[in-house]
């Protein structure tokens, strides 16, 4: 199927925003839902390969966002930040699945990209089923029925974590769609009642999932862009909030092109 859309794969599906794409030479093959999916970029489209759904696909990558509109407000409120999306052409914010971006950034904590994607295809190919090589992200279900299994993920101290969220899914006691309809600010405590689930985390939850682009997670790696270009240092609220203020409505996607700056330049 072809998609015609100003998207750029590598960064948009290798810059850690979500854990399931694996490139193989030209082809990015990942797994949406129920469907183990295989995608080629080409010039100014892309060959979606294991899915026939163009609005599913449509979504999950934002086809909705003006780009254009976007780089230009964040380019217009800071050089660099022109300067790396200049660079980096077709870069876009995923809309990913709630539960799964939840609960692949609750094992997130205290992790490196490579290490999460071990993770969460550790805890797919033993509480998912099996499409033919690839696993589905499980249900909270799923989880729980096989809890006893979990120990064989390797998830250390995100293993009981990872059961209560399961838990208070399946007991009703969280609901993901009514946190989807709050603001930033309220999505955002609702998101850190649970175990696990730092400001980080539910920034990061908020942009990739809740539809916020203008939370600002900071990490690692944006606190020392933000010491070295900006000279902001301070607290995870400190600096949030200097990149939220700076960069307005469109902060997440300003985010993503400063964590990666390390590539583009």
């Amino acid at each position: 199927m072809r998609i015609d859309l100003d998207v750029s794969l590598d960064p948009t599906l290798g810059c850690g925003q979500a854990h399931r794409w694996r490139k193989n030479g030209d082809v990015w093959n990942g797994v949406l839902g129920d469907d183990i999916i295989d995608m080629t970029q080409h010039d100014g489209w892309i060959e979606v390969e294991g899915c026939d759904d163009r609005t599913r696909i449509m979504s999950y990558f934002r086809a909705d966002d003006d780009l254009n509109a976007i780089i230009e407000e964040i380019s217009h409120a800071d050089p660099y930040v022109a300067s790396l999306s200049s660079r980096c052409p077709g870069m876009r914010i995923l809309r990913q699945d709630k539960w799964e971006c939840l609960a692949t950034y609750l094992l997130a904590t205290n992790a490196n990209v490579r290490r999460i994607g071990s993770m969460v295809d550790s805890v797919c190919n033993t509480f998912g089923r099996d499409l033919g090589g690839r696993h589905t992200f499980p249900t909270p279900k799923e989880i729980l029925d096989k809890q006893d299994c979990i120990g064989v993920c390797k998830l250390g101290f995100r293993e009981q974590r990872l059961i209560e969220l399961a838990q208070k899914m399946e007991d009703g006691d969280l609901d993901l769609e009514e946190i989807s309809e709050m603001g930033y600010d309220d999505c955002v405590k609702a998101l850190m009642t649970i175990k696990g689930v730092g400001p980080k985390v539910a920034d990061c939850v908020a942009l990739f999932a809740f539809d916020h682009l203008d939370a600002f997670p900071v990490d690692v790696r944006i606190a020392k862009v933000m010491e070295e270009i900006y000279g902001v240092t301070g607290g995870y609220g400190k600096v949030s909030s200097y990149g939220r203020e700076k960069f307005g409505r469109f902060a997440g996607y300003a985010q993503e092109f400063l964590y990666h700056s390390g590539h583009i330049e």
